[in-house]
């Protein structure tokens, strides 16, 4: 039968881990050639629904059946209502080493029912510009290159089985796993006004940039505006996250990227980064800002259009695109 993981949370977890060192482009793991990784990569980020078998009425067991066993995987999206909804996620082998490749996701209310799918899950890259790297990022050793992102619809609340497929040449290998989605969330929504909460800023702290942000370097940057004062007057991206409190690998470098998105739009739209935990200290009470907006996992990203309301969320690890297309959605232009 199709094997149930106990797979690892996500909840307040973030990682920066991305490429290491100057390069802009990711580095291979150890044992691995650079060519052939590279290659993976590029497959992984042009997955499409006919690279994958159709359902064809069949179960979602029936579909694992045809797959190898033996990769994991782990989620970093867990707030999921009814409708469509973005699934991000990493796959890891069994010697928990990221796997890349054309990927898909098959979803099910149990394995014994027909299966829905493949939805397409393209690998979006966490790699910034150097110039826009951590010194985390930077140094990571064992790093997550792109996170998968699929939109599934999920036609109701309850229990799903999920199956997340991976291509390696001709050979399917699987990935079985459980969400629940939830009947309803408190977490503010696309096209909401959310809580016109005061973020913390520099200036706030008396100039203690280390008490509002634990990146190293600091994006000070990222700390002059206060959300609470630009809320419904210009566009804002509102990321929640914390860059050195990270218990995770399946977390993007959503702070880095920011700041590679402030360099394009930041003539247009405000960027704001908001810390976690109070005093900086794990596992500690949360902070205000985050409990505003009923967040109970991070990192989060709210874009924000200049009427005030939600153009966009994105829970957990995303990329480049992702980021720049909720940018872009804020902004009224085409998200493609």
């Amino acid at each position: 039968m199709l094997r149930r993981l106990a797979l690892p949370s996500l909840a307040l977890a973030a990682a920066v881990v991305a490429g290491c060192g100057s390069s802009d482009k990711p580095k291979a793991p150890p044992g691995v050639p650079q060519k052939t990784f590279e290659q993976q990569l590029a497959e992984a980020s042009s997955s499409t629904r006919a690279d994958f078998p159709a359902t064809q009425g069949r179960t979602l067991q029936a579909i694992a059946d045809t797959a190898s066993a033996g990769n994991q995987v782990g989620f970093a999206t867990s707030e999921l209502i009814p409708g469509k909804q973005r699934l991000a996620f990493g796959v890891l082998d069994r010697k928990n080493a990221f796997v890349y490749g054309k990927t898909a996701v098959y979803i099910a209310p149990n394995p014994n029912a027909p299966a829905k799918g493949p939805y397409p899950a393209p690998a979006d890259s966490l790699l910034t510009r150097p110039q826009f790297r951590s010194q985390t990022a930077a140094a990571e050793n064992s790093p997550i290159a792109s996170i998968y992102e699929a939109q599934v619809p999920f036609p109701k609340a309850g229990q799903y089985a999920i199956l997340v497929v991976t291509k390696r040449g001709a050979k399917l290998l699987g990935a079985p796993a459980q969400v629940q989605v939830k009947a309803k969330t408190k977490i503010p929504n696309v096209g909401q006004k959310p809580p016109a909460t005061d973020t913390e800023t520099v200036a706030g702290s008396g100039g203690n940039i280390k008490e509002v942000d634990t990146r190293v370097p600091p994006a000070p940057e990222l700390h002059k505006t206060n959300f609470k004062d630009v809320l419904g007057s210009k566009p804002v991206a509102l990321l929640f996250a914390t860059p050195q409190l990270c218990q995770s690998r399946v977390c993007g470098p959503v702070v880095d990227i920011e700041l590679q998105m402030k360099e394009k739009y930041g003539d247009r739209m405000t960027f704001i980064h908001q810390e976690v935990w109070e005093n900086n200290q794990l596992n500690s009470q949360l902070r205000a800002p985050l409990r505003a907006f009923h967040l109970e996992t991070e990192p989060w990203l709210f874009t924000v259009r200049k009427d005030g309301t939600i153009a966009q969320r994105l829970e957990g690890s995303f990329g480049v695109n992702a980021f720049e297309g909720a940018v872009k959605k804020a902004l009224g232009q085409s998200a493609s």
